[in-house]
């Protein structure tokens, strides 16, 4: 069965482009000068998401995080998704933005905003169900 298959009948799976910033990061580009070549990268958000929470940063991984969100809802939008509907997390060019998704759950629970947390959580199961969580 092809990735994504839906039987139910729901919206079919959105499948976001290639995003050029991939390659970047994959070579070892710094984050900080992919997001200025990129700003429209939810994977670059995502990376830098996660290094400053790696550096205790919590604000500021959440502050990334939710830019690459909105940046990620704008690409789907663009790409026919309809605010609901499989966006698969095998689909490799998806990836940035269900990082930066789980990315803001995990700081909005560091900084007790439970009701994103459960609301990111619905979300990212109608996403996708096995997008690895921490």
């Amino acid at each position: 069965m092809p990735l994504g298959d839906n039987l139910l009948g729901g919206p079919p799976p959105t499948l976001l482009p290639d995003d050029p910033a991939a390659v970047e990061l994959a070579a070892g580009a710094d984050p900080d000068t992919v997001v200025r070549d990129h700003p429209t990268s939810s994977l670059a958000w995502a990376v830098l998401a996660d290094q400053a929470w790696a550096e205790g940063k919590v604000v500021e991984s959440y502050a990334f995080a939710r830019v690459g969100y909105h940046r990620g809802l704008d690409a789907l939008r663009r790409n026919g998704w309809k605010g609901h509907g499989p966006v698969p997390w095998g689909h490799e060019p998806n990836q940035g933005f269900l990082r930066c998704l789980r990315s803001l759950a995990r700081a909005a629970g560091a900084i007790g905003e439970s009701d994103e947390v459960d609301r990111i959580g619905v979300f990212m199961d109608d996403c996708d169900p096995s997008v690895p969580r921490d």
